[in-house]
């Protein structure tokens, strides 16, 4: 917190909070985590921070992470090519393991211990663990990137009520004992929508929906579902942005209450947007 803050300035800041610590006490916030968030060190200790203290004041938050990047690097370190259709990682049998590998053994676990560093109690989900995330193929040329078939909300309500974190990796299972690596935002979208969450939080590398992506203070602050067509037709939800949107759409079509885009490169985006007035990203409603 700024030192410049008197006490008074900051019983002023808590006081504020109240109302929406009230709103959101003992209900489910699903925290979609990826982009550069992910990959600065300083701005990874400030989700992490967030999600702690979400936790402490009785918000029962559900993170599950991405993690792009990582999987390109390791692959590129085996002398194995990356290659992309419609936005999405091809993916052969050797990456799907490659995949489990980073994201369940590695990304997993490095935040699941973050979190236990700051006073916060977190354990390690993966999509096959209790068969959470049951996938298909969603094309052949695709390989083994997963549609999700049916998600099973038990194993993170279990942890949820003995007051733990679930840190969750987007792998799905089928019943032929495949893994299958699935996109973190719909699988996001998805778990929220299953468990009917009272938000989701996507964290990403823009400051939410701009009417002229040249201009950030054409940021949109509320948008409802049914306006998206409309916004894409117009060109404003284009390219990358229209697979998250419709991600937005599904979960509160599902039941998620609220949806919101944030800037995760601003420190505490979490806070700012669930916990002031202003909030600072996008909110689908």
């Amino acid at each position: 917190m700024d030192e410049k803050l008197t006490n008074a300035q900051r019983a002023k800041v808590l006081i504020e909070a109240l109302p929406y610590i009230q709103r959101y006490n003992n209900k489910i916030v699903v925290v979609k985590y990826g982009g550069s968030a992910m990959i600065n060190t300083e701005l990874q200790n400030a989700v992490m921070g967030d999600i702690v203290l979400l936790s402490l004041i009785g918000i029962k938050v559900v993170l599950v992470h991405g993690g792009g990047a990582e999987i390109s690097e390791t692959l590129t370190r085996m002398g194995k090519k990356t290659e992309f259709i419609d936005g999405l990682r091809v993916t052969d049998r050797e990456t799907a393991q490659v995949v489990q590998m980073v994201l369940a053994g590695k990304i997993s676990k490095n935040l699941v211990n973050l979190i236990g560093n700051m006073g916060g109690r977190a354990i390690g989900l993966s999509g096959m663990d209790g068969h959470m995330i049951e996938a298909e193929k969603m094309r052949d040329e695709l390989g083994y990137v997963g549609e999700i078939v049916r998600v099973d909300p038990q194993p993170i309500l279990d942890m949820l009520d003995k007051g733990y974190i679930p840190v969750i990796s987007t792998i799905g299972y089928d019943r032929d004992g495949n893994s299958y690596n699935i996109n973190a935002d719909t699988a996001a979208s998805r778990i929220a929508g299953t468990l009917k969450a009272e938000s989701l939080v996507s964290m990403t590398d823009i400051s939410g929906l701009l009417r002229d992506t040249d201009d950030p203070k054409s940021l949109i602050p509320v948008v409802n579902v049914s306006e998206a067509p409309q916004l894409i037709r117009e060109g404003v939800i284009s390219g990358g942005m229209i697979p998250k949107v419709d991600c937005c759409t599904e979960a509160i079509r599902r039941g998620v209450k609220k949806v919101f885009i944030i800037d995760g490169r601003v420190p505490h985006a979490i806070l700012i947007e669930t916990l002031t007035d202003e909030g600072i990203g996008t909110m689908f409603v």
